[in-house]
């Protein structure tokens, strides 16, 4: 049987994971949580695929607007620190990534994936589950779609801005509008 996750305390995690400045890391939920960060948490299916580095750099392009609204993106998928980078160093045009502005994750051994039930264990591979985190840990808002459907950046930033009102926020709720 599924387990609720939303409105509990977000499953902690610590990873390795290639930072902006292309260099290896460690990217951790506790460290948003000290620093009073929200934290959009991401999984997509692999790297090198086609789906995947739209959605990635289309966060990234968007990166300050997140960090506008105090919040940190980590993306995260089954591959290794090592395939992270190589797509990282692939220009765009040529299917990579290019520079990104926020970490990519490593989660080899399946464990977090499995935590946040996103993981196909009979393929070694995430679906797309989105997690907002709130600087508590609380997990207030999670998606997990098909592999086969991008997600729409306009819509995570909506979200967390719903959610960082505190109010009550109505069907079609923009940011600036009234609240309930």
């Amino acid at each position: 049987m599924v387990e609720r996750m939303v409105g509990k305390q977000a499953p902690r995690f610590e990873m390795d994971a290639v930072m902006p400045n292309k260099e290896f890391g460690k990217v951790s939920l506790e460290e948003n949580m000290k620093n009073d960060k929200w934290t959009v948490f991401f999984f997509y299916p692999m790297d090198f695929t086609f789906v995947c580095p739209t959605e990635i750099t289309a966060m990234s392009d968007r990166y300050e607007e997140f960090q506008d609204l105090d919040a940190e993106i980590i993306g995260v998928s089954t591959d290794t620190i090592h395939t992270h980078l190589a797509w990282i160093n692939t220009a765009r045009e040529d299917n990579g990534l290019g520079d990104l502005n926020y970490p990519l994750a490593a989660d080899t051994n399946h464990a977090i994936s499995k935590e946040y039930g996103v993981l196909i264990e009979e393929e070694g591979v995430a679906l797309r589950g989105l997690f907002i985190i709130s600087p508590e840990g609380e997990l207030k808002y999670q998606v997990v779609n098909h592999n086969d459907i991008g997600r729409d950046v306009d819509e995570t930033l909506r979200v967390l801005q719903a959610l960082q009102t505190g109010g009550l926020c109505p069907a079609n709720w923009k940011p600036g509008q009234k609240t309930l």
